[in-house]
């Protein structure tokens, strides 16, 4: 459901009832983000940033769009050396292959398989697809890819193997248990082959209602449990970890998930992925004022609060995932889901996410439709992708809280640096006209009361330097594409090489107000910060 037109645009209101009377839109507002630094809240995976890469056709289309092209897991050119460049530049990017049609492929592999065709349009089917294949030529390119770019591999397995119709006219349920013998072939395949795959999942948007298929939630619990029975075979007597068991790959439904957990038992499930998709339709015109509207955002804190009890109650050995998000679905938003403004909405996911305790957030896709990281065609970084890599390498596994005394339209996030000592703050400025000048403190106390935070208490805890990454669209434009770090455009080197990412270094750590522009976002690194959390 749409926000209320007046909420829409209340940062922009509340910028102009700020400005009759006081001081001029220049002069800023002050802000205060107190960080509890005693105790972390939650804690991420250390390879919290994950991407998709997906199967769809270049014949995948909506609205009369189709921005697809040779993005599949089947035809993406992997020695590109600009998407060799931009997944390498992560320390180690979880890449998750899987979506809408993972659950029509067939593995090239065994004798547990008929036909093994590409893809093609056919009405009627699921999606519009006939099945799908894949070769283990190309499983043997992915692998090589992966192996160069040290990739964390997170691999989709089509849950509908083996499963029938169920009769009735319209009925979208699916009945039958799970045949894992070709899932069984492929894993055969890839441990022979010394590939490492951190983590099988198994489905994709078949829990509840599904979208164009489902599976009861009991028999879902069997199939995982098969499934983890089958990884715990073929990987025993190899070595090193076995790898996670995910499930079931959907949209959220507390009474579904929690009987799938129930079904399946103790320490079967590794992660119970969910997908989000809060933003509504790709084509909604009113889609780049929801990416504003710290309400609108708001509105899915609810379902991770509410995900993160169904995995405390009903299977606490496991943990929560976003599997999938691309913000809007059916490809996204054009010239919105590629550009500036996605990374408010992008980035409050990331933030919101992790202080509900979600392990791992998939990012609909590394390359493909509108949401793409990489433009589809030239494969140059949108600007949700510098975006990524800086939350990447300075947002550590320790989440923190944070209470911030401002506007709503200040949006603010702490964990502790990743790798290093120190608290980095992530700062989010969704207004489109007042910028925030923004005192950081720390609080010490495990049980503090309510009170003001006073300057001498923040100095206390925050030394050091600080050092600050801020991000502002080119022109002031948030629907452009180019991003400015400090000022300047981040574009590829003459090779394709992903340009550095400096931070601007301030001596004085906490001791003053750090400037957030409007429209701008901000992550800074209090290189000082005393936090026992962090310790």
């Amino acid at each position: 459901m749409a926000a209320p037109a007046g909420v829409l645009f209340l940062c922009a209101i509340h910028i102009l009832l700020l400005l009759f009377p006081g001081p001029s839109a220049a002069a800023g507002e002050k802000a205060t983000v107190l960080v509890r630094a005693v105790t972390a809240i939650s804690h991420t995976d250390d390879n919290f940033i994950c991407a998709t890469l997906d199967w769809w056709p270049k014949d995948k289309c909506n609205y009369g769009m189709c921005p697809w092209h040779d993005s599949s897991i089947v035809n993406l050119d992997l020695y590109d050396p600009i998407l060799y460049n931009a997944v390498k530049a992560f320390k180690s990017l979880r890449i998750r292959l899987g979506g809408s049609m993972q659950d029509q492929v067939t593995y090239k592999v065994g004798k547990h398989y008929d036909d093994c065709h590409n893809f093609r349009r056919e009405d009627g089917r699921l999606f519009g697809f006939t099945d799908g294949c894949l070769p283990m030529n190309r499983w043997d390119e992915l692998n090589i890819f992966f192996r160069r770019t040290n990739t964390t591999v997170t691999f989709g397995l089509n849950a509908l193997r083996g499963r029938h119709k169920a009769p009735g006219n319209g009925s979208t349920l699916h009945v039958g248990g799970w045949d894992g013998r070709n899932a069984r072939d492929l894993m055969r395949y890839t441990v022979g082959k010394g590939y490492r795959v951190e983590s099988w999942e198994l489905g994709n948007e078949l829990c509840a209602g599904g979208v164009e298929a489902k599976v009861k939630a009991a028999q879902y619990g069997k199939d995982v449990l098969r499934l983890r029975r089958i990884v715990e075979r073929v990987y025993n007597g190899t070595g090193g970890r076995l790898p996670k068991v995910l499930a079931p790959g959907g949209f959220y439904d507390g009474p579904w998930f929690s009987e799938m957990l129930r079904v399946s038992g103790p320490g079967v499930v590794d992660g119970v992925t969910h997908h989000i998709y809060n933003l509504g339709s790709g084509k909604d015109k009113d889609l780049i004022n929801k990416m504003q509207d710290p309400f609108y955002l708001d509105k899915v804190a609810q379902t991770f609060s509410d995900m993160e009890a169904t995995v405390r109650e009903s299977g606490p050995w496991s943990s929560a995932w976003v599997g999938e998000s691309g913000g809007a679905y059916n490809s996204g938003g054009k010239d919105v889901s590629d550009r500036f403004a996605d990374s408010f909405w992008y980035l409050d996911q990331l933030g919101m996410s992790s202080v509900f305790g979600t392990k791992v957030y998939c990012r609909q896709a590394l390359v493909g439709g509108n949401y793409c990281l990489l433009n589809t065609t030239t494969l140059a970084p949108n600007p949700d992708y510098y975006s990524a890599l800086l939350w990447d390498r300075l947002m550590g596994p320790g989440v923190l809280q944070t209470t911030a005394a401002a506007s709503p339209c200040l949006r603010s996030y702490a964990h502790c640096s990743k790798q290093k000592p120190g608290v980095t703050v992530l700062l989010i400025n969704l207004s489109n006209s007042t910028a925030f000048n923004v005192t950081v403190a720390g609080d010490m106390d495990l049980h503090p009361p309510p009170r003001k935070l006073l300057e001498a208490e923040a100095g206390a805890v925050c030394g050091g330097q600080r050092e600050e990454y801020h991000l502002r669209p080119e022109g002031g434009d948030i629907q452009s594409s180019v991003v400015l770090l400090n000022g300047k455009p981040l574009a590829l080197g003459p090779c394709g090489q992903i340009p550095e990412l400096r931070p601007a270094v301030v001596a004085d750590g906490c001791a003053s107000p750090l400037r957030v522009e409007p429209h701008s976002i901000a992550f800074v690194r209090f290189t000082g910060f005393k936090a026992p959390a962090c310790a």
